[in-house]
């Protein structure tokens, strides 16, 4: 293939130049609009699809398809926060609708169980174009240190490495091959249970957070571990089968989009670390434009009263980066929260809605905790679990291999 050259979704050999060329189901869309006639079921899929497939870029061993969910972000948010800095109406109903059309679009794809790039590349570009304004625009007002530019910099390039860490191996399980298939059959079929997380409970065949349908548990010789119908193998307990990713997980957590990967055993870490560090850099960043944009107001006030915020046009696109930026924080700050009562109490996300599914947890903290019971043993003793977590077998704790 040309670097212009590709491979469509049909098996066929086209070319970028003819990415406009031969669409039956455009044309038959069309012909239908134009007869004032209804278009069939699945009309508006296939001619998704179909441009989708035809959205691609120049290559050296033919033209590579573009991701379609990463394109919206790097298209709209500079735009909006530019018509956002234009006046302050305009700055509130941006960024109210914002969060809004970005929940909408989280439930839209959570329901139908569907993977995106969506929310990594929003995250991405928006750390990238925060960066690219605090540059541009605060730090030649004279007011910020080089030193200053240093930590954040540096406070940025930590959360991305810890972020390539937790985009690695969450701990999928191995799925096993041809004739190295485990049989479940054999297995006595008494005390079936139907919680795949070490959880006691009835059989459930609904999915939950990301939970395949059809898992027994079952307890051969005494040992409780799940059976997968979906990957074919025993998982130990508390791995998840996740199905987004179509994996088994240990120790699953839940499946992020932000990263667009699970978090279990191998990630967990890195995820915790990545959302700490973003934190820090996200409050540090922001105090500092803040402290420029105005002066001589404490960061907390000055968020909701600074009175030359829009008396010039790089002001205003300062103190509306500086709004996105708290949203966005707010968000994360609440995810870590209740990431960091999860590890406290030695449960996880997925753990505590199977409890709740199932009534067999308490709530605690106003319910932003859920205590299974199951491995709690003590706040000092689940944070040791925790930073235990992906060392070997021989150093992990029993309750995770039984």
């Amino acid at each position: 293939l040309c670097c212009c050259e590709y491979v469509d979704r049909r098996g066929q050999r086209s070319h970028l130049a003819a990415c406009c060329c031969d669409c039956q189901e455009l044309d038959e869309g069309c012909d239908r609009w134009l007869a004032c006639k209804s278009l069939p079921p699945g009309a508006l899929e296939s001619i998704a699809d179909t441009i989708a497939d035809r959205l691609r870029v120049p290559w050296f061993s033919g033209a590579v398809k573009i991701n379609v969910s990463l394109v919206p972000p790097l298209v709209l948010l500079p735009v909006l926060l530019h018509v956002a800095a234009l006046h302050f109406l305009l700055g509130l109903l941006v960024l109210t609708s914002l969060p809004v059309v970005v929940l909408w679009y989280y439930y839209l794809t959570h329901r139908r169980k569907e993977r995106t790039l969506f929310f990594l590349s929003l995250g991405l570009f928006s750390l990238g174009y925060m960066y690219y304004v605090f540059l541009q625009e605060v730090v030649p007002r004279g007011h910020v240190q080089h030193s200053q530019v240093v930590a954040l910099t540096c406070g940025l390039i930590l959360m991305l490495a810890a972020l390539s860490r937790a985009k690695k191996d969450p701990g999928y399980l191995p799925i096993p091959t041809g004739n190295e298939k485990p049989s479940h059959q054999g297995w006595p079929n008494r005390n079936v249970r139907g919680s795949s997380s070490g959880l006691h409970g009835a059989a459930s065949s609904r999915a939950v957070n990301g939970e395949a349908k059809g898992y027994s548990r079952m307890e051969p010789e005494g040992v409780k571990k799940d059976w997968c119908t979906k990957c074919q193998l025993v998982r130990p307990a508390r791995a998840g089968h996740c199905r987004l990713c179509g994996r088994c997980v240990r120790r699953l957590d839940h499946h992020c989009v932000w990263i667009n990967s699970c978090v279990g055993e191998q990630n967990h870490q890195a995820f915790i670390l990545a959302l700490s560090f973003f934190m820090l850099t996200s409050v540090y960043g922001i105090t500092l434009t803040l402290h420029t944009v105005c002066r001589g107001r404490t960061p907390f006030v000055a968020l909701f009263y600074c009175p030359g915020a829009y008396s010039d046009y790089s002001s205003a696109l300062s103190f509306t980066c500086v709004w996105y930026c708290a949203i966005v924080t707010a968000g994360m700050g609440y995810i870590l929260l209740i990431q960091l009562l999860n590890i406290s109490y030695n449960v996880t996300e997925r753990e505590a809605r199977l409890a709740l599914r199932d009534n067999t947890g308490r709530r605690l903290l106003g319910g932003l905790v859920i205590d299974t019971g199951q491995y709690n043993r003590g706040f000092l003793c689940n944070w040791g679990h925790f930073l235990s977590l992906g060392s070997s077998p021989l150093q992990r704790s029993a309750e995770d291999i039984v």
